[in-house]
């Protein structure tokens, strides 16, 4: 299995178990202190379950290689599944935005605690260590579904962040903070959500290569002298790469083994490019 799949199917499994562990001791804690916010995060951690579920299932799915059915493989589910995690961000992003906006103007009934302090300290620990692993193997090999997994355990860092300096102000009776940090907090959660969405659709919906690749492919075929024109660059997604179509105008008179071998040579060097998954090159002789 490629390393990519693998690290990718890491980072589902510890935002699994550290998300379960974040719920457990919130949903604890919660009850004991009969916390109705803290209980409500501990909801927020059961949604975040959800989420490396997805990255775990997604991953799973597209790391199956291509078969008779599926001959370009199962990349797209990388798209399919990080459309479900943008779904649940922005969800998650309304439902903080109504109750900050419902606090900020009723008041907001946070009260100080230890409990909460330390809850706060041990959430943001956890998500910062789950953070940096989903960063580290996104570095390495860049996909969707660690790119919304990782952001997700950022959302949660900050957030919980700021959750921590609400609890503190309360010591010296500040409570509206909470509520404007909320609505901030929300708005941005809401537009990752969104930016997230956008670009698994695109993919989805077969959006071509981008510009930059397109004029790798160009450099790359105008060092073949013989090629007197591109004629056409077509491309489609598969998973987080691209099956590209090019048309090449060679001089009539070349012999058919000519002609093929230098298309050979132009596919396998395009082939070489880091978003490209396979090309086919048709020849036009003029």
């Amino acid at each position: 299995m490629e390393e990519k799949f693998i690290l990718t199917k890491k980072a589902g499994i510890y935002g699994m178990i550290g998300n379960l562990f974040l719920l457990l001791i919130k949903a604890i804690v919660g009850f004991i202190s009969h916390s109705q916010a803290m209980i409500a995060d501990s909801f927020n951690s059961a949604g975040d379950i959800f989420a490396s579920l997805m990255t775990f299932i997604g991953n799973k799915i597209a790391s199956i290689p291509h078969d008779e059915d599926h001959n370009l493989g199962h990349g797209k589910a990388e798209y399919i599944f990080s459309m479900f995690i943008s779904l649940s961000m922005i969800l998650v992003s309304a439902k903080l935005l109504y109750d900050s906006i419902f606090t900020l103007f009723l008041g907001s009934s946070i009260k100080f605690s230890w409990f909460l302090v330390v809850i706060c300290i041990i959430t943001i620990i956890t998500k910062l260590f789950l953070f940096i692993y989903t960063r580290y193997a996104y570095q390495k090999h860049p996909n969707i579904l660690l790119e919304a997994t990782m952001k997700d355990h950022r959302n949660d860092c900050v957030i919980t962040t700021f959750t921590l300096f609400s609890v503190l102000l309360t010591l010296i009776h500040i409570y509206w903070f909470d509520s404007i940090v909320g609505i901030g907090i929300s708005l941005w959660i809401c537009y990752t959500g969104v930016k997230i969405f956008i670009e698994s659709y695109n993919v989805l919906m077969d959006i071509s290569v981008d510009d930059k690749t397109k004029h790798l492919i160009l450099d790359i075929a105008h060092t073949f002298p013989e090629i007197q024109k591109v004629d056409d660059i077509v491309s489609t997604p598969v998973g987080n790469r691209y099956l590209v179509f090019l048309t090449i105008e060679l001089d009539g008179s070349m012999s058919t083994f000519e002609s093929h071998e230098l298309a050979d040579q132009l596919e396998n060097t395009i082939n070489g490019l880091d978003k490209i998954y396979k090309t086919v090159v048709h020849v036009e002789p003029i």
